[in-house]
């Protein structure tokens, strides 16, 4: 199935896109990064998005912070936990003091061997920019500098990556300077959404902002913004000449998104979409998996969005996923997911509509002084509540 945006976009001929590598020992093929995303790809989620593209792609955990996670607290190590079969151990980092990275990276790359650590200088959100944190940061190239080279010179021979946005709005763009900070203090790759903290997830991705920036450095750059269907990553990739792809929203409920990416890259037509008898199917997959982690409470009330994710679209399933998403043990799923018309196809509204944030434009929040008077600054402080950017 097709959008028709993409009726007539080609599929990848032999040889027009190359592995993504990061480092010397960590190669991605097809180019195609799950994005890290708040409560979403924790080890479950990344499990099931592995599970159905044959582990092909780079899938990256959910942010945590740096201090939190140096400091031994529970709950973060526990979100930073990764799956007995996650063979490639991906997370990003986030913080805003240099010695809080440095320690966590020393932990993650000692204790917990991970293969990739990507920084988060892309959030958003209001109380995070406002104490100078998120995409706040690169106005800073010089803190910028000391928070990234505390990870790369902590990671030994661990690729590190950074992914950030276009900048604060369109007045103050900062994605050129921290390409190029990032590239100075040794990161493999970086990623770029291509908005700006003003316009949150709305509008539409710059995606000239990705090519012009890929023209001004030498390591990968991947883009970010507006793939909702797997051809979309292919365009991007011959628009902007980028290294690589970082899928976000576009695959929340969606996770055979993969599947169909390795599918376009690898120069075959995906098949048909999932009816809802098979999405049932998966959703029930995903479900075994949560509460083989979080516990069957925990793990139904962590479902309860994503069942919201997955019947989008569906016509006719407002009562049903209203049931869905109050939904309080394994069995109860069961039966509600068992009384859906399992025949119904997946609708073509489906592949292109929008999923979780999207907003409006913002006013983005920021320290008194912040853009009067560049570096020096106090260092910014806070990291709670944060978006992968």
């Amino acid at each position: 199935m097709r959008s028709e945006l993409n009726r007539d976009t080609p599929l990848a001929a032999p040889g027009e896109f190359r592995p993504l590598r990061f480092g010397e020992n960590l190669v991605v093929d097809p180019p195609v990064v799950l994005a890290p995303m708040a409560g979403v790809t924790n080890a479950p989620y990344r499990t099931l998005c592995r599970e159905l593209s044959e582990g092909r792609c780079l899938y990256v955990s959910e942010m945590i912070t740096a201090a939190s996670f140096a400091m031994g607290h529970e709950r973060t190590r526990r979100m930073a936990s990764f799956g007995p079969d996650e063979d490639v151990k991906s997370i990003q980092l986030y913080g805003t003091h240099p010695d809080s990275l440095a320690a966590a990276t020393k932990i993650l790359v000692g204790d917990w061997g991970v293969d990739h650590i990507d920084i988060n200088l892309g959030c958003p959100v209001r109380k995070v920019t406002s104490a100078g944190g998120g995409s706040a940061i690169p106005v800073r190239p010089r803190l910028m500098a000391k928070l990234v080279s505390a990870v790369v010179e902590n990671a030994a021979a661990v690729p590190v990556t950074v992914k950030f946005r276009k900048g604060i709005d369109d007045d103050v763009l900062t994605f050129l300077d921290a390409g190029r900070v990032a590239e100075d203090v040794g990161c493999s790759a970086v990623a770029l959404h291509a908005r700006t903290a003003a316009e949150f997830y709305s509008g539409k991705a710059d995606w000239a902002a990705i090519g012009e920036l890929k023209l001004a450095l030498s390591i990968p750059v991947l883009g970010n913004g507006d793939i909702f269907e797997a051809l979309d990553a292919l365009r991007m990739m011959r628009q902007t000449g980028c290294d690589g792809v970082v899928v976000g929203r576009a695959c929340l409920g969606r996770p055979w998104l993969f599947r169909e990416l390795v599918d376009v890259f690898e120069g075959r037509e995906p098949p048909a979409p999932p009816s809802l008898g098979e999405v049932a199917t998966i959703a029930k997959r995903h479900a075994d998996l949560m509460v083989d982690f979080f516990g069957e409470r925990a793990g139904m009330l962590e479902m309860r969005k994503f069942l919201g994710w997955y019947t989008k679209s569906f016509h006719g399933m407002s009562q049903a996923r209203a049931r869905l998403q109050l939904v309080a043990t394994r069995a109860q799923l069961d039966e509600l997911l068992d009384e859906l018309p399992a025949d119904l196809p997946y609708p073509e509204g489906g592949l292109r509509a929008k999923r979780a944030k999207s907003g409006s434009r913002q006013k983005v929040a920021l320290p008194d002084g912040y853009l009067d008077d560049r570096p020096p600054f106090p260092d910014p402080i806070g990291g709670a509540g944060i978006s992968g950017g």
